[in-house]
């Protein structure tokens, strides 16, 4: 055997070893989740799109007690949010949208003050300075998502059409309405529905066949569902009250797939579905802001030695959890889903990035 080709072999093996150790280390952490935390969800880890960690664990329906599989559909929530923000992003690119402008423009039968006052980016960043009826109080929360499905342009009218109470631009303040007011922006300019917008500008091209826009009354084959706990007991879990998806509209309506997901997270990142300029715009946390970007918070970050760029996404509802990671710099992916809230994806995902990484 030539020398060079001996050398290479042993770095090979040396690296595959290495890939060992550290996926071994993240399953003890996963493990230790299942055990102390009963995580019931999906865990994937990808380097460069390539999976090296995939592991379904726990029940996903628990009245017919069936397990999570690759055949399961998970709730993602706010993760919806990226993909209105790579939808808006689309638009800006074609030079069909202005990040400066404002609602007015391109909404213009919208009857809130924000409408001549707040910018398309000042929506992607959560800082419209809107005051958010429709998350004011408990009850101002049931009868929003909870108590009917209410049309979309009643929804805006009723629950997103209120005074400003702070400045545009000046103020982080999450919500669902930024968001929803971006989704019926893409609806005007397209003239199409959210959903068929969706599904011909990301969900086709780039072949998630596995991940769609939820209404209440679809039967989806798979699909999960989620838990509360009760008294922070991670046995103790309960059905949530009864809610509408469709009410969260391009906030939080969607389902898909870890695999899935990926897709998508190497679209973004790879450049295949924005460009690299588009990319660059999209990923630019704003400190002022709490490091908010679009449809992303991006920061650096430590792991032990390790430094790197996160960018992360956050989803959550009635039981359901989800939680999206890319390490910028290493084109590291991980993906977390989960549907009871016994496990704090927030820290799980720490353990699990920094076991990975080699770091404690």
């Amino acid at each position: 055997m030539p020398l060079t080709r001996a050398i290479n072999l042993v770095i090979l093996l040396f690296l595959a070893n290495c890939a060992s150790g550290q996926i071994k280390k993240v399953q003890e952490v996963v493990d230790s989740c299942v055990k102390q935390r009963n995580f019931n969800g999906a865990v994937l880890i990808a380097r460069s799109g390539k999976i090296e960690y995939l592991k379904y664990t726990g029940i996903a329906d628990r009245v017919n007690d069936i397990r999570y599989s690759e055949n399961t559909r998970f709730h993602i929530w706010s993760l919806t949010k990226t993909f209105t923000a790579v939808l808006i992003m689309q638009l800006y690119e074609q030079k069909r949208i202005n990040l400066d402008s404002t609602i007015s423009v391109y909404y213009p039968e919208y009857k809130g003050e924000a409408a001549r006052k707040v910018t398309i980016r000042n929506l992607l960043t959560y800082s419209s300075g809107r005051f958010h009826r429709d998350i004011s109080s408990p009850e101002m929360i049931h009868e929003a998502y909870d108590k009917t499905i209410w049309p979309l342009d009643t929804f805006i009218n009723k629950f997103l059409s209120e005074k400003l109470i702070d400045t545009p631009g000046t103020k982080f303040n999450y919500n669902n309405g930024d968001f929803i007011i971006l989704g019926k922006i893409i609806e005007n300019i397209y003239g199409k529905s959210y959903q068929q917008v969706l599904k011909e500008k990301i969900l086709l091209s780039l072949k998630m066949f596995h991940t769609d826009y939820l209404h209440h009354e679809d039967i989806i084959k798979g699909i999960d569902h989620g838990y509360s706990n009760r008294d922070s007991s991670v046995t103790d879990l309960y059905m949530p009250t009864n809610y509408y998806m469709d009410n969260f509209y391009s906030a939080g309506a969607m389902y898909s797939t870890p695999q899935d997901l990926l897709l998508f997270d190497q679209a973004i990142f790879n450049h295949k579905i924005l460009k690299p300029e588009t990319v660059d715009v999209m990923l630019k946390g704003d400190e002022k802001l709490g490091d908010v970007a679009f449809g992303f918070w991006v920061y650096p970050k430590k792991f032990g030695n390790v430094n790197t760029i996160f960018a992360e996404r956050q989803g959550a509802g009635y039981g359901h959890n989800a939680n999206w990671v890319h390490l910028v710099d290493k084109d590291l992916t991980f993906i977390f889903l989960s549907n009871t809230n016994t496990t704090d994806l927030n820290k799980m995902r720490l353990k699990v990035i920094a076991a990975y990484l080699g770091q404690k």
